[in-house]
């Protein structure tokens, strides 16, 4: 391997660990200046304030800067925005921490704008300080983070994100989430076998969601864990509460109160589902178009596609622009209950309402709807990816790699959806195209089980993903990087490879 001089990595490390786990591999080859920007919490802070397993240059503690004051400086905040093209009210208003997903504290525009002026300044100061090459990162789920990679592609930083490809266990590195990198077209290249039937046998045996719904099974999964997890946190010191802004009102006996309150929620919401969503598919002959709900809150809407998070409001407008013999087949996400805790009984009552919509289970096969639908519709969900398989057009409004796919469309407002509705209803589907994103996707990609990695480290510190909140041992680390040696060696040698690449091509 090209061991490479001289240039500068700023890695951003979270209670995802991979990062932290990657540079420790690419030191071993890699000679040049490491920088990372850390978001945890207190407890394993003194790990990676004391740890010597990764020689950092430096490492700045996000919420170790971030100090709530009166009068931010609004003039600041404008100007940063013009100067580095962000939107931040758009990332504010899409916030998870700073908006209605947030049940126990609610933020002044005060506060809001005192963290944002906290963060900018600070990232703006590591930049000019770390001066770096490369920022290498995970997907961006959270605004800070997202921010921050924003900041860096305005500089010209060279960003190195590490994406599940949605196929398989394939991942690949890249500048964008979820788009390979300096690939504008597919081929026309035609094939004598490649049919949709041959097609749909491929994605049965490479669907990314059955890898999706192993790790939502397991994940959280044991009792034991949970109320180790609990006793653990109750027992224990909250300091989380008055040193980060994202826990802000988690108060123990309020966050007891809520699990108590949620647990019995969920169960009322369930019976409600179970109940009144669709569990059978009826073919009735008329034609419709398919969209399946987004699981919320997710960076998927938040992030992504931040204009379209309100799927109410995307429901509305799809309507809107049917045709007049068609109806909209929504389906609920299938993890949504697991993951995040069913929606509202209110948020199913008024999409029920609509007189051409049809509510499906969430336990639905989503494959039936696949088959016999005329056009699928989502934001930025994987069913419009899948639908190319089974012949059907799809519209998105998430920028994506798939829509190198021409029946896949991305559109940039809901005023697009009148015509491309219309014209997307005639298109039809050359499976050859499919094919040739697939084989562009595979040559792209390398084989690394990403859920499996993190099903892993959540079992080996995080309590099985009950509580990030702990501390972490040093030697515990290194048996955890023993155990994932081979894996993380060939990840970071894929990473060696594009700096390499990169390097070359200046």
């Amino acid at each position: 391997m090209i061991k490479i001089l001289n240039n500068k990595i700023i890695f951003w490390i979270s209670a995802d660990l991979l990062t932290y786990c990657l540079a420790y591999f690419l030191q071993k080859n890699y000679n040049g200046d490491f920088y990372s920007i850390t978001d945890i919490t207190n407890k394993p802070k003194k790990f990676f304030k004391e740890q010597n397993l990764v020689d950092f240059s430096k490492n700045w503690f996000l919420h170790d800067n971030i100090k709530i004051h009166k009068n931010p400086d609004l003039k600041y905040l404008k100007n940063f925005q013009n100067k580095f093209n962000i939107d931040l009210s758009e990332l504010v208003r899409n916030d998870r921490i700073f908006n209605h997903y947030n049940e126990l504290y609610e933020f002044s525009q005060e506060q809001i704008n005192s963290i944002l002026e906290n963060e900018c300044k600070l990232f703006e100061m590591i930049l000019d300080e770390a001066n770096p090459d490369y920022f290498i990162t995970g997907e961006t789920a959270l605004r800070p983070h997202h921010l921050f990679y924003e900041m860096c592609k305005q500089k010209g930083i060279k960003v190195l994100m590490l994406n599940h490809a949605n196929w398989k266990t394939l991942c690949y590195i890249s500048q964008n989430r979820h788009k390979m990198d300096y690939i504008k077209k597919i081929s026309d290249e035609e094939y004598d076998k490649c049919n949709f039937e041959f097609l749909q046998n491929l994605w049965e045996k490479s669907k990314v969601s059955k890898y999706h719904s192993k790790f939502h099974n397991q994940i959280k999964n044991s009792k034991i864990s949970l109320f180790k997890a609990a006793m653990k946190y109750l027992f224990s010191s909250n300091g989380n509460i008055k040193t980060h802004y994202t826990y802000f009102g988690r108060h123990k006996l309020k966050i007891l109160y809520n699990e108590l309150k949620n647990s019995r929620i969920k169960k009322q919401r369930q019976r409600f589902i179970d109940l009144n969503l669709l569990q059978n598919f009826e073919n009735s002959g008329t034609p419709f178009v398919y969209l399946p709900l987004h699981q919320e809150p997710e960076r998927s809407l938040l992030i992504a596609a931040p204009k379209f998070s309100d799927q109410i409001e995307t429901i509305q407008e799809i309507i809107k622009y049917l045709p007049e013999n068609y109806e909209l087949y929504v389906k609920e996400h299938p993890t949504q209950g697991t993951a995040r805790g069913w929606r509202d009984i209110s948020f199913y009552q008024k999409i029920m309402k609509y007189k051409k919509v049809k509510f499906f289970h969430p336990s639905f096969d989503s494959k039936t709807l696949l088959e016999n639908c005329k056009l699928v519709i989502s934001v930025g969900g994987t069913s419009s990816f899948e639908a190319a398989f089974f012949g059907k057009p799809s519209i998105i409004f998430a920028n994506l790699g798939y829509s190198l796919i021409p029946s896949i469309k991305k559109l940039s407002s809901y005023y697009e959806l009148k015509q491309e509705i219309h014209d997307s209803l005639n298109v039809r589907v050359n499976p050859n195209h499919v094919y040739n994103y697939i084989k562009i996707l595979e040559e792209n990609s390398f084989d690394f089980d990403i859920l499996n990695f993190e099903q892993s480290y959540h079992n080996w510190f995080f309590l099985n993903g009950n509580l990030v909140d702990v501390n972490i041992d040093v030697e515990k680390m290194k048996q955890f990087l023993l155990h994932h040696e081979n894996d993380l060696k060939y990840v970071s040698s894929e990473f060696m490879k594009k700096i390499n690449a990169s390097s070359d091509s200046k």
